[in-house]
């Protein structure tokens, strides 16, 4: 199998604007956000899809998940928090964590995130959400 983007992400080969790490998952924010706090929530196996993980990895991508949606919920002015397994565009088990207000923002696909974030903002974004 080609090694995927997110495992290079995991290797250190590609930056990231980690927020949170253990032995089998990182977090990271999306570079092509739908909202402020977008964050990928990935296995540290490369597996091309969620429900083919072995269940011990699914459990601590769906740990993970919880503890990035809380902490979103107290550093992002923000009152509900949405997950989205999508699947199709990286062959890599992730989860798209995103904070929102109104249901209409979480209906946004993740097509219309075509822009990539100003570095910047994502390194001081990724300081506040960081676990420490």
């Amino acid at each position: 199998m080609i090694e995927s983007i997110f495992t290079k992400i995991i290797k250190g080969e590609i930056p990231c604007h980690k927020i949170y790490e253990d032995e089998k998952t990182l977090a990271f924010l999306d570079i092509h956000p739908v909202a402020e706090g977008h964050v990928l929530v990935i296995s540290k196996v490369q597996e091309a899809y969620v429900w083919d993980l072995k269940p011990e990895d699914y459990t601590a991508l769906m740990v993970t998940v919880q503890k990035v949606a809380r902490r979103l919920r107290e550093v992002i002015d923000k009152p509900y928090v949405g997950e989205m397994v999508v699947g199709t565009d990286i062959p890599h088990a992730h989860v798209h964590v995103v904070p929102f207000t109104e249901p209409y923002e979480l209906k946004r696909t993740l097509e219309t995130a075509t822009v990539e974030a100003d570095p910047a903002i994502l390194a001081d974004l990724a300081q506040r959400l960081y676990f420490s």
